[in-house]
């Protein structure tokens, strides 16, 4: 694969190393691109049941809403990723924010569910927004602030997915669900302009072709495994279908890895997932994508619960998602300082403590749920965690891999993360219908399991964030990846860097 920088113009507007000072704008740009994206994955989920009566259709039918958003960014983001790669990230970035735009006025304006579904999938393009913002910083900015600025940008992800379940309640309550769209739409088309007219190309490319056929082979089995975990409850995790996309959608993982192999311009190069400081990163991605999902879901439930049940709040839609504000505050925070414990200490120790703050979280209220401090307490843990880890993701996947190839490296990252997200949602929501009182409400106890359930598995992600490479280990890995942008090693790990690029 080779590897090649275009020439920009004259060197004397271009900065030593080759990247532009200032950068304020683009980063803007950037966060409300991805802030967008995210606000739309969650925003529509607590309003399923208010779409669905509106356009008269089943729980079962509404709730491809949601599926089919999930489907289509899990296709797209790697394509996307890689043409970024390939042909520029701010041109393809163009490109996925007008979809996005088209996909959301179709959703604002859909008159049944066959239209809205069809935005929902133009939306869901969208996903490719993180690789390719991730890899502009990356292109763009001096080195010193690709940490922090990366940390900020992957914590909007996040922040997002809080402000939509936040936001849901008091926009349909207030206005209608058809504003789910056209509130976000103000920050599409912010976000596309500022793109059109103000950034430039990122130099760093990837020629090449797009692997038509490792695409293929990745959307039939990314396909088959998300509609079988977003559908294996309502249909039955025994049933001929269920069984038979999970099936599906592992054979196809498999032959798409033989694939790639032997392709000379993989869609995914697979060396990079025998990189520690990759697979490590993915590992985290899909567990915390589970954890995060299963708390919004599980606290929002909870706090609408009847009082009179004995262990839940009583609280209205609006007011049950204000419980979750300081989840959102703390990933304000904690994002950004994830960089900056990046830039001293590399991004092993950010991942490590986002892991250890998400079990606390889920093992307060494993234990004790009654009063609602200990719920706002696991919130705060929350975000703190997920601020923490999704920050640190991104940088350890930029510290991993060539600079070529961050498309493609964290598309993938966001695919398991986007992964572990539906499966986080499948398993909660499974773990609180299985015990109900005769009313039909999820017992006490069913949230009990269902908060310890995501601190089991959050302990996972405390064993992969140990698993990344300590920082001597880290720049030596760099170095063998031809990965020459690091941020700067502390004094006594600094290497001499000769290599090339490729």
């Amino acid at each position: 694969m080779t590897h090649t920088i275009e020439e920009r113009g004259p060197a004397a507007s271009v900065p030593a190393e080759g990247k532009r000072p200032g950068g304020g704008l683009l980063v803007l740009y950037l966060a409300l691109g991805g802030l967008a994206f995210a606000v739309l994955q969650s925003l529509v989920s607590p309003a399923l049941a208010t779409i669905g009566r509106d356009l008269q259709v089943s729980t079962a039918d509404v709730s491809w809403i949601v599926t089919a958003y999930l489907l289509s960014a899990s296709v797209l983001t790697p394509i996307l990723g890689r043409l970024g790669d390939m042909a520029g990230k701010r041109k393809v970035l163009i490109v996925v924010l007008a979809i996005l735009a088209a996909g959301t006025v179709v959703a604002a304006l859909a008159p049944n569910l066959a239209v809205l579904i069809v935005g929902r999938v133009l939306q869901g393009a969208a996903g490719a927004i993180l690789p390719l913002s991730i890899g502009i910083v990356r292109d763009e900015l001096p080195r010193e602030r690709v940490a922090t600025t990366v940390g900020l940008i992957s914590a909007i992800f996040g922040i997002g997915a809080g402000i939509g379940i936040v936001a849901a309640g008091p926009i349909v309550e207030h206005l209608s669900w058809h504003w789910l769209f056209w509130l976000p739409l103000a920050l599409v088309v912010i976000a596309l302009m500022g793109a059109i007219f103000g950034m430039k190309e990122s130099p760093v490319r990837t020629p090449g072709k797009l692997d038509v056929v490792g695409a293929t082979i990745l959307s039939v089995s990314l396909v088959g495994l998300l509609l079988a975990i977003s559908k294996g409850q309502a249909w039955g995790w025994g049933d001929a279908k269920t069984v038979g996309l999970l099936a599906l959608g592992v054979v196809g993982l498999i032959v798409f890895v033989l694939v790639e192999l032997k392709v000379r311009e993989p869609l995914i190069d697979m060396r990079l997932m025998k990189v520690r400081g990759v697979w490590a990163t993915d590992l985290v991605a899909l567990i915390l994508g589970f954890a995060m999902f299963g708390t919004f879901l599980l606290v929002p439930t909870l706090i609408q619960l009847p009082a009179a049940t004995g262990y839940g709040f009583g609280k209205s839609v609006s007011q049950a998602g204000l419980f979750l504000l300081p989840t959102v505050v703390m990933m304000v925070l904690f994002g950004p300082l994830a960089g900056i414990l990046n830039r001293k200490f590399g991004p092993k120790l950010p991942m490590f403590l986002g892991a250890v703050f998400v079990v606390a979280a889920f093992t307060l209220p494993a234990v004790a749920h009654g009063e609602i401090w200990q719920v706002l307490l696991s919130g705060i843990l929350t975000g703190a965690g997920i601020g923490f880890a999704f920050a640190a993701m991104s940088n350890a996947i930029i510290e991993a891999v060539p600079a070529t190839q961050t498309g493609e490296a964290t598309s993938v990252n966001t695919i398991a993360r986007t992964i572990g997200s539906s499966i986080g949602t499948a398993v909660v929501a499974a773990v609180i219908t299985s015990k109900t009182t005769a009313q039909g409400l999820p017992t006490d106890d069913a949230f009990t399991t269902g908060f310890w359930v995501c601190a089991g598995v959050a302990v996972l992600a405390i064993g992969a964030a140990l698993a990344l490479p300590s920082a001597h280990r880290r720049h030596e890995e760099a170095v063998a990846q031809g990965v020459d942008d690091l941020p700067p090693e502390p004094a006594e790990l600094h290497l001499p860097n000769s290599h090339s690029r490729g």
